[in-house]
């Protein structure tokens, strides 16, 4: 599972942010997670309530803001939105779309105390 080391890489993000802010406290952690990004929101969130426990970030409201899936289709040169990757083009049915957003996953801010 590899939502686990993400967790662990948040909360690192996390006290190293409060260690150079001087805050005591998170309440809230607001997390940007695309739809290709192939991260699981439930696994994500149950592994961030395991390893929030003891730092400052311990009973954090966890906000998950998913991205949509996006794809550049070579053959007709559309932007489109796609659910997965090596999804076909839902406007020419073509195979040659190639993932151009919805792919990331980042610790888009928090609130502290």
């Amino acid at each position: 599972m590899h939502e686990m080391s993400l967790a662990e890489g948040i909360l690192q993000i996390v006290e190293e942010a409060a260690q150079q802010q001087g805050f005591a406290k998170v309440s809230e952690v607001r997390l940007e997670i695309g739809a290709l990004s192939g991260v699981e929101p439930d696994a994500l969130t149950f592994c961030l309530d395991v390893v929030f426990r003891g730092s400052v970030a311990e009973d954090a409201r966890v906000e998950l803001e998913r991205i949509p899936g996006q794809g550049f289709c070579l053959a007709c040169g559309e932007t489109v939105e796609i659910a997965a990757l090596y999804d076909a083009c839902p406007k020419c049915g073509s195979y040659q779309v190639q993932a151009s957003g919805g792919t990331e996953m980042r610790v888009k801010d928090l609130l502290v105390e």
